[in-house]
């Protein structure tokens, strides 16, 4: 067929066949769908900073061709490693525990790529389809196929910048950006799949406290639940929820409660007679009887959340829920995962009634955006609830453009050393396609080929070493495996668990900078080492290393120890970069990664504290290293770390430039932000 491209603005173009369907993508449904408005008529479209792409397109098939040394990345939750070349994904939802670097799909998708020419000038791609579509980069191309002949061809989006920052800044104008964390979701988590009774949760609470490791969050998996029903409590097992958050509230620790999409068969359960009597669920392909597939807790239902009213009333479940003192929601298994079918999730023929925007079809087209649209009516929820504080929602399956509704990790990973690599370039390319909120389960969650599998105590120092730079810190494991907390691997695990945590804590205001920017302009918290030196060919593949921000560097050994097959890690040779020393005992730097930071640059730290609102408005420590010129610059966001206030401009923005002068490190602060200005002296 023909295809025709239509200019936009801001070097943006769009290829459309007279097959491509006509209603919006959900990822930019309520965004920034104006950008995607044609040029007027007698309006020039901009010159292109970059020889635009060669594309043809076929039927259901869009072919791109690339320049020689293109290096390809993103694609969402990928675990192949960082740079996709040779590499085929599809954009297919699974529940995949087994995942590993042959993989074609995981929990989520993006059918986005970015592209980076041998110059670092780069560009973005979005297949713009809902569908499951495979994505091979070979022979210096992409093909992008469609996963049904016969179905509506999809529009492909393309836009030139001149580096890879400027694509990724420009993804987040078009499918959204986050919203601004509340401080506490920065620091450490811990989990497992469960904490019961009530008692063992504030067991390990207490000694957190007591062996003084910093910790923020301690979360609930389905054990809690009565018989897993959801917004539920087990009578004998959490009698009184609302007192054990109490309890926690009073230790300085947060709770997050998990939530699952399916919802039990059973008369008399109110969330099933809710549902049934409001006609919220899917359907099975004969448009009549819901749709009932086994999870937890046996047969079970699924709101059909492209229904306006079913979005409206699964929101509305959440206030009783969050009235127990629950401070955050975890929405997991909403692939959907489906435990009695072939194809693990939903019948691909069951239907979709739509609504608002979102006409009505099969499973298979949203199938993909099924979590997105869920978590989408949980963050509605969790609003109404807490009007007043800022949600945190983490959710397993999502799609690209779902960063700002929820935070994400890297599913069920395996406790072997390959996952513990793998999870650098996962999260590295789940940033570079919109979502720079997520993390792996540190210490890996323990499934493998051969069943459960627990972390060793050198696997789990490793892990959390460098996982604690991540922007998402959570050791998570599975049922029925060994103890997961940081002092359950003996004591030199332990120090290391320690020493490591308190060096996030140390960080936490250089990290609240870092995901403020990130709301404003989509940047990514964590960034593959090649965005130092975009032109550096060495480093486009070097996924052992990344950047926090554009100033501190994380090295990282990633291989057990005695290992022969590691090789040194490649660094930018453009820029100056100077190693940070622990103020540790020596024995543990074997497990830490190491740190460089960047010259010219200040780096806002504070005393470690037991947990991130102790922090507040503390000492500020800054560490300086002076550029070739005896300079150095930095910048500091501080605000009350929940809440909206500094949407009134309640909020302090610190810009430092530090001089040497003669030997003598001098100090100059200018300030943005309605905040009173603090003290000098709060410096050091």
């Amino acid at each position: 067929p023909m295809y025709t491209r239509t200019a936009c603005n801001n070097n943006l173009y769009i290829w459309n066949t007279e097959y491509t369907i006509d209603h919006p993508s959900v990822s930019f449904s309520v965004i920034n769908d104006h950008l995607l408005e044609p040029l007027p008529v007698d309006q020039d479209p901009e010159e292109p900073l970059i020889t635009p792409l060669l594309l043809k397109q076929e039927l259901y098939t869009v072919t791109i061709e690339l320049e020689e040394l293109t290096s390809i990345y993103g694609g969402g939750e990928v675990s192949q490693g960082l740079l996709l070349n040779g590499k085929q994904i599809e954009t297919w939802n699974t529940d995949n525990p087994q995942y590993g670097r042959k993989s074609k799909s995981s929990y989520q998708s993006a059918p986005y790529l970015l592209g980076v020419r041998k110059d670092g000038s780069s560009f973005g791609v979005i297949f713009d389809t809902t569908y499951r579509i495979n994505i091979k980069i070979e022979n210096n191309e992409i093909v992008a196929k469609h996963s049904r002949v016969g179905l509506a061809d999809f529009r492909t989006i393309i836009w030139e910048r001149s580096n890879p920052m400027e694509v990724v800044q420009y993804l987040s104008e078009l499918v959204g950006k986050i919203a601004l964390p509340p401080l506490w979701s920065l620091g450490y988590h811990q989990c497992r799949w469960s904490y019961y009774p009530d008692t063992r949760v504030r067991e390990i609470a207490d000694e957190f406290r007591e062996r003084n490791i910093p910790c923020d969050v301690i979360w609930l998996d389905i054990h809690y639940m009565d018989g897993y029903r959801i917004f539920t409590f087990d009578d004998e097992r959490f009698p009184d929820p609302k007192g054990l958050n109490d309890y926690l509230h009073n230790e300085g620790f947060k709770t997050v409660w998990m939530i699952d999409p399916g919802v039990k068969k059973e008369d008399g359960f109110f969330v099933y007679d809710q549902g049934s009597e409001g006609d919220h669920w899917i359907l099975q392909e004969n448009g009549t009887d819901p749709y009932v597939g086994q999870v937890w807790p046996g047969n079970c239902v699924f709101p059909d959340f492209t229904r306006d009213s079913t979005a409206d009333w699964w929101a509305g479940l959440y206030q009783d829920f969050i009235d127990n003192g629950i401070d955050g929601v975890w929405n997991d298994m909403n692939e959907p995962a489906v435990f009695n079918s072939l194809t693990k999730t939903i019948d691909l023929h069951a239907i979709h009634r739509g609504g608002s925007g979102i006409p009505a079809s099969i499973h298979e087209e949203y199938h993909n955006v099924y979590g997105m649209l869920m978590i989408k009516a949980s963050l509605d929820g969790i609003k109404k609830a807490s009007p007043n504080k800022r949600p945190f929602l983490l959710s397993r399956s999502n799609y690209l453009g779902g960063h700002r509704y929820a935070a994400t990790w890297t599913g069920d990973n395996q406790s072997n050393w390959d996952h513990l690599h793998l999870s650098i370039p996962m999260v590295l390319n789940l940033g570079l396609s919109g979502q720079v909120f997520s993390g792996p389960d540190i210490g890996g969650f323990g499934f493998s080929a051969d069943g459960v599998m627990d972390a060793t105590p050198e696997l789990f120092a490793r892990w959390i070493g460098f996982g604690v730079y991540l922007p998402f810190v959570r050791a998570h494991t599975a049922e029925n495996t060994g103890d997961h907390e940081p002092w359950s691997f003996g004591e030199l695990t332990e120090n290391v668990s320690r020493a490591a945590i308190e060096m996030r804590y140390k960080l936490l205001p250089y990290y609240y900078t870092l995901f403020k920017e990130a709301s404003e302009l989509g940047s990514p918290v964590c960034r593959p080492i090649f965005f130092a030196d975009y032109k550096d060919q060495s480093l486009r593949s070097e996924d052992r290393a990344f950047l926090v921000g554009s100033d501190l560097m994380v090295l990282v050994d990633v291989y057990k120890k005695y290992d022969d097959c590691a090789t040194k890690i490649k660094e930018p040779q453009n820029e100056r970069w100077i190693e940070y020393l622990y103020q540790n005992d020596e024995t543990l730097s074997e497990y830490l990664p190491r740190l460089k930071i960047k010259a010219g640059s200040v780096i806002p730290t504070i005393p470690v504290h037991q947990h991130s609102q102790n922090g507040l408005n503390d000492t500020i420590e800054l560490i300086v290293v002076f550029d070739d010129n005896g300079r150095a610059t930095g910048s500091l966001y501080e605000d009350d770390g929940d809440g909206y206030n500094y949407q009134n401009g309640e909020y302090l923005i610190s810009h430092f430039t530090v001089t040497s002068n003669d030997g003598v490190a001098v100090l100059e602060v200018t300030y943005d932000g309605s905040w009173e200005h603090p003290d000098f002296g709060r410096y050091s």
